[in-house]
């Protein structure tokens, strides 16, 4: 996983957190961060959390990018069980990059509108053809899934979270604080052309 995705969204979420606090006091929800890593075994567990003293129930989990190609889809199997089971208990699940080709191994973006890095956008049209892919966005939020695009859309992920659980106005502060654009952006001015160049002809 691309490391920069997850302790920058746990950084943007803590910095958002501070803001809340300067801000409005002990009125505001507090964003709680944990991290989580499928076993061998097919367990998924909880490898650290800022409220280790709470039970457990995600309210948002968050599929961070791979370091080099998506992952295959027979290594998803372990996760996609888990990530089912709390999207059906009403957890929103979201990925940055290749996170979600995960996402559509389990088969939560059938018939549903995503995007992923332009740079896979192929590979994911043609492993599965029941999601509309939309590789020229940056972030497709579809309720309860969230799809976001490039390496870094993990920034616009956080912000459009941040957004839904501490509102536009500590958005904006978070972003202002980081140097973030809030602004909606777009892969198509990213992209460049990139045929394939193993066809043998």
């Amino acid at each position: 996983s691309m490391i920069s995705a997850i302790y920058g969204l746990s950084d943007l979420f803590r910095i958002a957190n501070t803001m809340a606090r300067q801000h409005q006091g002990l009125r505001r929800p507090r964003i709680r961060v944990s991290h989580w890593k499928a076993q061998e075994s097919g367990e998924v567990t909880c490898e650290s959390d800022t409220h280790p003293d709470l039970p457990h129930k995600p309210v948002y989990i968050i599929l961070p990018g791979s370091m080099i190609e998506p992952v295959p889809e027979q290594a998803t199997a372990p996760i996609s069980q888990w990530l089912v089971r709390h999207h059906h208990q009403g957890t929103t699940i979201c990925s940055v990059c290749a996170g979600s080709f995960v996402l559509a191994s389990a088969g939560l973006l059938d018939h549903r509108e995503a995007t992923t890095h332009w740079f896979f956008a192929d590979a994911m049209a043609k492993r599965f053809p029941l999601t509309t892919l939309k590789p020229d966005k940056m972030i497709i939020d579809d309720g309860d899934i969230i799809t976001a695009g490039g390496i870094m859309a993990w920034q616009d992920l956080g912000l459009r979270l941040v957004h839904r659980i501490l509102g536009p106005t500590l958005m904006l502060e978070t972003a202002r604080f980081l140097l973030i654009d809030p602004s909606s952006r777009e892969q198509r001015f990213y992209s460049v052309f990139s045929p394939p160049l193993y066809h043998g002809d």
